[in-house]
């Protein structure tokens, strides 16, 4: 019953369709009312203390396969058959462009000594753990021999976190630095951990040596740096032709489908140059909302928002349907071992590890990070500290595709050390979402207990003082007394704010418009009045919150 997703054009003979025809629309069929399902079940548990909709989507998708599995007689369980093309392809670049396109700005970058510490530095320290502890204790399992290259994908795969039931969770009016550190550092992480699995697929391990090191560190460093230009510069491009052309003289759908293939351009771009499509696409989207966003009309921008969203939530629904369906190929199974034992034990192992890694570097880098603050309610606190690491914990859509990309073809795996790690995957992402998942509300209550509403909207003596450093000008002499290391972490960082404000208004803005710019429309209303009294009460657009 399986159809594979990378044939889904259906071939008419006359009038009639062909039985491999039909049956591939029937899979569709099915699979498509399932995802609509999922989406009105995680509606009605909305206020559910335990269940959020990746949750929903999954337990869908074992209850799916089960009954694929009864009707077939354990012959399958799946109705689709993954291909991480099509998920690399299709699946994945509207989930992180949304990611890059919905992040809130001014928070990320507030929080971006912090958030790349944790993103960037805390990803390579938890792949290190990771990997050494896979090298060690996966022969202890009887387990096929594996490569360097295999550990050290391994390493890369359940690297890559999944913060979303957090995030669902989370208040960012209640604890906007939590939210902030959070989501961005989960952004940054899943980047790294796609970087890393490129990298390590591009070097020849067969003779690991320090040159080996070496050319690996310096292939990371380019895929980061070319991938990062190669996103600005799609980014400012789609800002410049929209600005120039006028699109929305004639439709606002222009605007619109320039936006979405322009961002969809520069994941592909970065696929064929063999660069990390998801940085690429994760900055595109960046870009994209501090210029191009405003360049468009309202209506366009209303539209473009929602419908980024829509498509990385399909994409997040389809992913977690299948690998619930997935975790009962028998296939797979039978092939990886005769009894599940194996498998669980090395899921257990990876969780373990996966567990210790993130301490290792959540703990420390917090305490480095609270060096360079002043104020108590802007350092990170030991519950904050407990609920980043949980944050952590799960894994998901990033794992489960690398994983597909290492150790199968077109979904399909005869080799048996590949079916171990597969199923390995799986049972990490199912225990991970589910028990994990479903214990991050409760977890987040206890820890951060709701707070009313007067004590939300105070503020502390910071909060209009960094409000006012990232849209003017401040001395550090009107910063309050620091200690010399305090000041040697905070105003590098203030500094840059400065000098990006200046650059940004002076030459940026001018030429690829952003916050403030009108789309200028020949003969509209905003042109008749350039001469009137009227000009001053078109002349701005305020930026929306999302955006800020």
């Amino acid at each position: 019953m399986g159809m594979d997703l990378g044939a889904l054009a259906l071939r008419y003979t006359g009038l009639s369709l062909s039985v491999s025809d039909y049956d591939s629309i029937v899979a569709m069929n099915i699979f498509v009312a399932l995802l609509c399902g999922c989406i009105v079940f995680g509606h009605l548990l909305e206020g559910n203390r335990w269940v959020n909709e990746s949750t929903t989507a999954l337990v869908m998708g074992l209850i799916t396969g089960g009954v694929i599995l009864l009707v077939t007689n354990g012959v399958n369980s799946r109705i689709l058959v993954f291909s991480e093309d099509i998920f690399f392809i299709y699946l994945l670049p509207p989930i992180i462009f949304n990611a890059g396109f919905q992040v809130k700005k001014k928070q990320f970058f507030r929080n971006f000594a912090t958030i790349t510490l944790f993103g960037a530095v805390g990803t390579l320290i938890s792949f290190v753990i990771i990997t050494l502890g896979a090298m060690g204790l996966f022969s202890k399992l009887d387990v096929d021999p594996l490569q360097l290259g295999d550990y050290l994908a391994i390493g890369a795969i359940f690297s890559a976190t999944d913060s979303v039931c957090t995030l669902q969770v989370l208040n960012q009016d209640e604890a906007p630095l939590l939210y902030s550190l959070v989501f961005g550092e989960g952004v940054v992480n899943d980047a790294t951990s796609v970087v890393l699995f490129n990298a390590i697929q591009n070097i020849d391990l067969n003779h690991f040596d320090a040159f080996v090191l070496l050319q690996f560190i310096g292939k990371f460093l380019y895929l980061l740096f070319t991938s990062t230009v190669l996103g600005v510069a799609v980014g400012l491009l789609s800002a410049y032709t929209i600005k120039k052309l006028c699109f929305a003289r004639h439709s606002t759908d222009r605007e619109v489908a320039i936006m979405m293939l322009m961002a969809y351009l520069s994941y592909m771009l970065s696929m064929l140059l063999d660069l990390s499509g998801i940085l690429t696409v994760f900055f595109c989207g960046i870009v994209m909302s501090h210029y191009t966003w405003h360049n468009v009309t309202e209506s366009s921008r209303v539209t473009t928002k929602h419908t980024f969203a829509t498509l990385s939530f399909i994409a997040e629904l389809f992913l977690f349907l299948y690998v619930g369906m997935d975790a009962l190929d028998i296939e797979k199974w039978r092939l990886a071992s005769s009894s599940p034992k194996k498998p669980i034990a090395l899921s257990a192992i990876i969780l373990g590890l996966v567990m210790v890694g993130r301490a290792a570097f959540v703990f420390p880098l917090s305490f480095i990070s609270n060096l360079s603050k002043k104020e108590a309610r802007l350092k990170i606190s030991f519950r904050q500290q407990v609920i980043i690491w949980w944050a952590g914990l799960m894994r998901g859509a990033v794992s489960i595709a690398l994983a597909y990309n290492k150790f199968t073809t077109f979904g399909h795996t005869a080799v048996r050390v590949n079916a171990i790690m597969i199923t390995s995957t799986v049972i990490v992402v199912l225990f991970s979402t589910m028990v994990f998942g479903l214990l991050t509300k409760p977890l987040i209550k206890l820890l951060i207990p709701p707070r009313p509403a007067a004590d939300i909207s105070s503020q502390s003596f910071f909060d209009p003082l960094l409000s006012s450093l990232l849209g003017s000008d401040l001395d550090v002499g009107q910063f309050p007394p620091q200690t010399n290391l305090e000041l040697l972490l905070t105003i590098p960082t203030r500094s840059v704010h400065r000098v990006w404000r200046k650059f940004d208004d002076r030459f940026m803005r001018p030429m690829f418009g952003g916050r403030g710019f009108v789309p200028f429309v020949p003969g509209s209303p905003v042109e008749r009045s350039t001469h009137g009294p009227g000009l001053g009460s078109l002349g701005t657009v305020t930026e929306a919150d999302d955006h800020s």
